[in-house]
């Protein structure tokens, strides 16, 4: 660390360190997990109203507002000559981590490609089946406000080029060049320099783009609320919105390691979430003057402090409830720390990611290990998952009827289930399929059973 992290200016005092406060299982009721702010919601959709109805002169009045272009600057999209030339301007190291993580990232999804695929099997009287396609147009987006975040490019755009969508646009407010080089590796036909509700608006009415079939992408509680009003107009993956973390830890796990780790979640954003169950009081207490102490000098630390005082610890009397409360947290990052990391790991329920054993620090999930980094967020992981392949990709199902012979059972099944439900429209269509047709016997004899 730089010594400038250290200047008086940076320097905070002891009484203003916080740590987790401490509650009961039953507490955490009372704790906010709603995943969209109703008064954000209609901020949000005030300005998505504003985009839509204005078009380009709508969506430069905010991102000039919000300072994302030079008052009058009008060239908002990127392309991707553009991009290609950010990052061949990158120093080589910086361009072999953006190919090395875009590789794994791509592998992994690759294989999530590779685990389903189009099916036919025979039905009576014919076959049936599924195909799978991907969307035809994704838009990506990623954080970059407080810091820029190019490992969110290359976990959105890396997937959607994986699933084999055929065009990906990207939007990331304030790009710097290691943002545009990797919309570039990651595949990217062009750039947004525009973030917020106004950059979801744009990609889901095609406002200074084409309309995109789906929207995925973490973001602030804005982007979060703006996500959720287009859903419908477009796709969209989940409700990522602040960053969280939950680690279950018993006495054998490292309280430097995990206060370590809380506080990775804890800078991202001030209403991140850092949160620890564990079953023994004594573990949260040596975690939390670990967490303490190491909060002091963290050179963020003006943004994790909020996020450490929404943060929380949980006592749980045994190991069951500790999971019992960690399963219907659904957090969005789950850490296992314990003895039997795997075993507990295996009782988990509901998690976006989860990282067993004191080794697999979340951290790493965050830059490109493998699997997705966008992970949902305020206990919808309870039921739903991250961003994958399959987040991309349309499971479309199809049948052929044709032998009319083997067919009957079907069509005679058809024809009684319509009249059960009232549908007389319904079982007329199927008595056309009948041998003999609507006068033949058959269907005389359906008519009287």
């Amino acid at each position: 660390l730089s010594s400038s992290v250290f200047t008086p200016a940076n320097m905070v005092s002891a009484s203003e360190i916080p740590e987790l406060r401490t509650l009961s299982p039953a507490d955490i009721q009372k704790e906010d997990f709603e995943p969209v702010n109703q008064e954000v919601r209609e901020k949000a959709l005030e300005i998505i109203t504003d985009v839509r109805k204005k078009g380009e002169e709508g969506l430069l009045q905010y991102a000039w507002r919000f300072g994302e272009l030079a008052k009058d600057e009008r060239k908002f999209l990127i392309g991707r000559d553009e991009l290609k030339v950010a990052f061949e301007a990158l120093p080589k190291n910086q361009q072999e981590v953006l190919t090395r993580t875009a590789e794994r990232i791509r592998t992994f999804a690759l294989a999530q490609r590779d685990s389903i695929r189009a099916v036919e099997v025979p039905i009576t009287g014919g076959f049936a089946g599924q195909v799978v396609e991907p969307v035809q147009r994704a838009g990506c987006y990623a954080p970059g406000g407080r810091y820029p975040l190019p490992s969110s490019v290359l976990m959105t755009a890396c997937t959607a080029r994986a699933a084999g969508v055929s065009e990906v646009i990207v939007a990331s407010p304030k790009p710097t060049a290691v943002t545009k080089g990797a919309a570039y590796v990651a595949g990217a036909d062009g750039l947004l320099a525009i973030g917020g509700a106004h950059a979801i608006a744009a990609m889901a009415y095609g406002v200074g783009t084409s309309p995109v079939d789906i929207i995925v992408g973490p973001g602030n509680q804005y982007v979060t609320a703006a996500k959720s009003i287009v859903n419908g107009i477009c796709g969209i993956d989940m409700l990522a919105g602040p960053s969280e973390v939950l680690v279950l830890a018993d006495s054998s796990a490292d309280a430097d390691v995990v206060a370590a780790d809380l506080l990775a979640q804890a800078e991202h954003d001030v209403e991140a979430r850092p949160i620890l169950v564990s079953p023994d009081k004594a573990v949260i207490s040596k975690v939390n003057t670990a967490l303490r102490k190491q909060l002091a000098v963290l050179p963020t630390k003006d943004v994790a402090i909020p996020a450490v005082r929404k943060g929380f610890a949980v006592l749980t009397k045994d190991m069951a409830e500790a999971i019992a409360v960690t399963n219907k947290l659904g957090p969005e990052h789950l850490e296992i720390q314990t003895e039997n990391f795997q075993k507990v790991a295996d009782s988990c329920t509901s998690y976006g990611g989860l990282f067993i054993g004191g080794l697999s620090a979340e951290a790493m999930g965050d830059y490109g290990a493998g699997p997705n980094h966008v992970l949902p967020t305020s206990c919808t992981a309870k039921y739903t998952g991250g961003l994958s392949v399959h987040t991309f990709l349309r499971l479309r199902t199809w049948m052929r009827l044709e032998s009319k012979e083997a067919a009957q059972p079907q069509i005679e099944d058809c024809v009684v289930l319509a009249r059960l439900e009232g549908l007389e429209g319904h079982a007329r269509a199927a008595e056309q399929r009948l041998l003999g047709g609507p006068e033949g016997s058959a269907a005389k004899r359906l008519r009287t059973t």
